[in-house]
């Protein structure tokens, strides 16, 4: 694919998932507030709050880091990029299919705590940098059971390849091989993405976190690259979990947008359904819980397979 089609793609790609995540944020947010009926305006929503945060004066703070800030979110929007450019639609379809596409994704997830820190790091206000300091901890401790959740998928297929892992579930989706998989990879792209019960480092505790001192066009981008990477993540699982394009009927490329979509409503919705978690119990589930489980789940795959 030409340099300036792949960005291109990517690009639209990026720009319909953002805007799908924020309409299923504000759906979701209606009906469990009980307002369903008065939803229909819910598909306007984030135009109206891109044009009110173009609108707003954005806040400085004193001896900031101002290329810092500005390089946080187009760092992790980069990164969300990269991630969704090694997803394939459909056979043969992808933006970029690497021999190694496993590790590109899996390297664009570990570099977004660098994102976040910066973030957290340039506004040099003491509630930010306590949000960067804690998702330190909270992506330190999802690194390995996300690692481990994603290498098993590579094991039927016996490559690193995203496109070898697809085709490999034209039998078997690995969904239904590993049944602890999608469970974990779920709870880490939550995690990765900080969104809802893991929103650790903008939590409401404390005042924002890393968002604390953002408001006009900074705040929108930071949502938009978060938005970005929580759809690039469920493409991932989308494709790797459960069959990427296959399916009876429909093309493809149906198949891995339907997927998807069920996978973005299910971590979108989770910001709704589920209360936040403390920092110091999750970083013990993590080691304590999630990694075991995430080892069944790779020795058990292994097991069967030979």
């Amino acid at each position: 694919m030409a340099p300036g089609v792949a960005v291109v793609s990517v690009a639209v790609a990026m720009a319909i998932g953002v805007y799908a995540v924020a309409v299923i944020d504000g759906i979701a947010g209606r009906l469990v507030a009980g307002a369903g009926r008065r939803g229909v305006g819910v598909v306007l929503d984030p135009p109206r709050t891109v044009v009110l945060l173009l609108m707003q004066r954005r806040h400085r703070t004193e001896r900031a880091d101002a290329q810092g800030w500005a390089l946080a979110p187009a760092l992790l929007g980069g990164l969300a990029a990269t991630g969704l450019a090694v997803v394939p639609v459909d056979r043969g379809t992808a933006v970029a299919d690497p021999g190694t596409g496993f590790v590109v994704f899996a390297t664009a997830i570990a570099f977004v705590m660098i994102a976040v820190f910066l973030h957290g790091w340039s506004p040099n206000s003491l509630f930010p940098l306590i949000g960067a300091y804690r998702y330190g901890a909270q992506a330190l401790s999802l690194q390995i059971p996300f690692l481990l959740a994603m290498l098993a998928t590579a094991l039927p297929a016996e490559s690193l390849a995203v496109m070898d892992i697809v085709e490999a579930q034209g039998d078997v989706w690995n969904v239904v091989r590993q049944p602890l998989g999608l469970p974990i990879y779920l709870m880490v792209g939550v995690g990765v993405g900080f969104w809802g019960p893991l929103n650790l480092p903008d939590g409401a505790d404390l005042v924002g976190g890393t968002s604390a001192e953002d408001a006009g066009t900074d705040r929108l981008a930071w949502e938009v690259a978060r938005a970005a990477m929580l759809f690039a993540i469920a493409a991932m699982g989308a494709a790797v979990f459960l069959g990427g394009w296959w399916g009876p009927l429909l093309p493809g490329p149906v198949w891995m947008a339907l997927k998807t979509l069920c996978l973005l409503v299910v971590m979108v919705a989770s910001r709704h359904l589920l209360a936040r978690v403390r920092i110091e119990p999750f970083v013990v589930a993590c080691w304590a819980v999630f990694i075991p489980l995430a080892l069944v789940n790779i020795f058990v795959s292994g097991a069967l397979l030979l």
